[in-house]
């Protein structure tokens, strides 16, 4: 609840601040095998992530019962995502030769993300959220099993996968239980 009380200077700030995150993002990349330097700015893109969550969590709070929805989707995330990790451990399916579909899929929902964001139709962002939902706990699998055979270069690259796995899923939650559980 950090940014919470700077939703509105965050939200007037957004464009400025998302291509801060990306710069984090890709800076990441860029500095993920120089010790030291390589945590500064994953805690720093971390930080910014959480930061540009204020304005969602703002509006949820002002919601009635804001508070348990976040709570419920904070909680449900984490049984998701200690699930699918717990399956990726034990399962003997390998996940990990399904990334190009993944990707396919992701670049799909980002697409239809896009387009309603034109439309605003309320019934394709229950969809969207729900795909988001699916998609993301598929690949906490996928992430999972890809950290235990080692595919990543470094262990900041797990760290970012799982991370983004859990906010995408968190986000898609509070969506979802912010259209249902609101009774506004």
């Amino acid at each position: 609840y950090v940014g919470v009380p700077l939703a509105a200077t965050i939200q007037a700030w957004f464009i400025p601040l998302i291509i801060l995150e990306f710069a984090l993002l890709f800076g990441l990349f860029a500095v993920k095998r120089k010790p030291g330097i390589n945590l500064i700015v994953m805690f720093s893109f971390v930080f910014m992530t959480g930061l540009m969550l204020a304005p969602l969590l703002s509006f949820t709070l002002g919601m009635s019962g804001g508070a348990s929805i976040i709570g419920n989707a904070f909680a449900m995330t984490s049984v998701i995502v200690a699930a699918m990790s717990f399956f990726a451990i034990k399962t003997k399916a390998d996940i990990t030769s399904y990334g190009k579909p993944l990707m396919i899929a992701l670049f799909v929902v980002i697409g239809f993300s896009i387009v309603n964001i034109f439309l605003g139709n309320p019934m394709l962002s229950v969809i969207i959220s729900a795909a988001v939902v699916f998609l993301f706990s598929i690949l906490v699998v996928y992430d999972t099993q890809n950290i235990m055979r080692g595919a990543y270069e470094t262990p900041i690259d797990g760290a970012i996968a799982l991370y983004l796995d859990f906010l995408n899923i968190f986000t898609a939650l509070l969506q979802l239980l912010g259209i249902f559980g609101n009774e506004d």
